[in-house]
């Protein structure tokens, strides 16, 4: 039977719940265990498929095409396991789950409440698929106090009543600030952050203090210890560090580990293997040589925004020995080939990313033919494959309207029609059964999702790339590229090598004769981890590290 530790969060939201969750996973994977991560989300939304990147950052999409919050894919990153569907839950669906029993009778024409109705099915979904794990790790979004928490907080507290004893651990994560105009550590937001959790019935457990760039004296940890009736040794420091990939290597050292063990009262002699982890923090850390990539995107004020895809590039560093800086650039920045120029010949690679909408297009257009006229390493995800399309229909095939019909009403080609290079799909197969979408249909859960198999050409940069001629990458878009079009822009150079199963949905296109120049309608980076970097990250990586600047 699998043990449960909850974490929650108290003071400030962005705190990192979500890496704390992933760095505990880490270290119990580390120590031979099996883990599985989960994330209960109290907002109202089914999922963060139809938020704004700048309101709730990236969607992590999983293979069996659950859009899901960017915490999961930290969880996948540390852990190496796939995350599912069914380790994500909102509100909205809990809500939405008691409501659909009301309707069919389940309650028996009992008054529906929060207790109990919304809480057991929190519950449920808690215990529901346990995978045979060890542990099971699960964040509460939001922070204790929240309104909308309340029912999730309320159902943990009666889920470790009705677990055998021992079999429950609360982490709470909570702020430390420092203040300089008395140079110390404050400890009374810790303490009322506890209070606040304690006033509901939890107890924690283990209390994970983020303290910035300051150490957590002896004096500080005795008195949270103090106040918030736990043992000094249950106080955990939690430091600011220069990469993500130390949390792991900082978690042990400060006992995080050891002391949620204690708490399930468990042997915790047995030492975890940290020597990937460390052979990552080191590579990240002392690299041989720094990389830059300019990434030309819609949302790059706000870098959660391409979570995984940042990840991904860093990942890619590490068996080429670079460190890469990404430079994230604004696509409306990008107004004509000089501003291009200005912005990316400093540059080792160009990244054009996935995106919706007609904003910036223009700018991504500008920057891809720069990529493909100089020779500079290029990649193109989903609606970066979409433009590299554009681009190449107009400027080397003459296709003079070629655009997308996404952005057909605000076609820049005058009265006459568009040329759909890109176009809306709207059936194809999935698992063996055809699936249908309408351009009417509701926004949420509407696209191609998950993973797809595609086919490669065996004598295509992208097989040598895999090392295989069969690939499932996951997938997060409503339009693709016409095949109408293909043979057309194979004779002036491009070359489709990668296609669904079934020949009808273009994945791939490549330049051959170009030092490196690749797009693809997936999203290769959310299934890329520190220590199994994605192929094509690493090849696209490779080749920035020996391109030759401008300037």
């Amino acid at each position: 039977m699998a043990r449960y530790v909850f974490v929650t969060g108290g003071v400030v939201s962005s705190l990192g719940k979500g890496l704390a969750c992933a760095g505990i996973g880490a270290l119990f994977k580390a120590r031979g265990y099996g883990v599985r991560l989960r994330k209960l989300d109290p907002y109202l939304n089914v999922d963060p498929g139809t938020m704004s990147p700048y309101e709730h950052g990236e969607v992590f999409v999983t293979d069996d095409a659950a859009e899901t919050d960017l915490d999961l894919g930290h969880y996948e990153r540390f852990t190496g396991v796939p995350r599912r569907a069914s380790d994500s839950v909102s509100a909205r669906k809990i809500y939405q789950r008691v409501l659909e029993k009301e309707r069919r009778g389940e309650f028996l024409g009992k008054t529906i409440q929060v207790i109990p109705h919304v809480t057991n099915e929190i519950k449920e979904f808690l215990r529901h698929d346990p995978d045979r794990t060890d542990f099971m790790l699960c964040e509460i979004g939001g922070t204790v106090g929240d309104i909308e928490g309340l029912p999730f907080f309320e159902a943990i507290r009666q889920f470790r009543q009705e677990q055998p004893p021992g079999d429950v651990v609360f982490v709470h994560l909570t702020l430390l600030p420092y203040l300089d105009s008395s140079g110390e550590l404050k400890t009374k937001p810790v303490q009322h952050s506890v209070k606040e959790l304690r006033s509901i019935g939890i107890q924690p457990d283990v209390l994970l203090c983020r303290i910035g760039k300051h150490e957590l004296g002896e004096n500080e940890r005795r008195k949270i210890a103090l106040f918030c009736n736990l043992r000094p040794e249950a106080v955990i420091a939690a430091p600011d560090l220069q990469s993500t990939y130390q949390i792991p290597l900082a978690y042990h050292e400060q006992g995080l580990d050891r002391e949620i063990l204690r708490s399930f009262r468990m042997d915790d002699e047995q030492e975890p293997c940290l020597k990937d982890w460390k052979r990552i923090a080191q590579a990240v850390l002392h690299p041989e040589r720094r990389i830059h990539i300019g990434v030309i995107g819609k949302y790059t004020e706000y870098e959660d925004a391409y979570k995984s895809l940042g990840e991904a590039l860093i990942h890619g560093g590490i068996p080429n020995g670079v460190r890469v800086q990404s430079h994230w650039i604004g696509a409306e920045e990008l107004v004509d080939q000089h501003s291009v120029a200005l912005a990316l010949s400093r540059m080792d690679g160009i990244l054009v990313p996935g995106g919706f909408g007609a904003r910036g297009i223009d700018g991504m257009i500008h920057a891809t033919r720069f990529a493909r006229e100089k020779g500079f390493p290029f990649l193109g995800i989903c609606l970066g494959m979409q433009v590299a399309i554009i681009e190449s229909a107009r400027n080397l095939a003459g296709i003079e309207h070629a655009w997308s019909e996404e952005f057909e009403e605000e076609a820049p080609c005058g009265n006459g029609p568009i040329a759909p290079v890109v176009y809306h799909m709207q059936s194809w197969m999935q698992g063996g059964r055809k699936v249908t979408r309408r351009a009417g249909d509701d926004k949420g859960g509407t696209m191609r999702l998950g993973a797809y198999e595609a086919r490669l050409a065996p004598d295509s940069l992208v097989a040598s790339v895999y090392r295989d001629t069969e690939i499932s990458e996951r997938h997060r878009h409503r339009y693709e590229v016409n095949i109408d079009y293909c043979q057309a822009l194979e004779s002036v150079g491009l070359r489709f090598t990668g296609f669904s199963p079934d020949g009808a949905l273009p994945e791939i296109v490549e330049i051959p004769g170009h030092p490196w120049f690749v797009g693809v309608q997936f999203h290769p980076e959310l299934k890329s981890k520190p220590f199994a970097p994605h192929p094509l990250f690493e090849s696209f990586i490779a080749a920035a590290a020996s391109h030759n600047r401008l300037v």
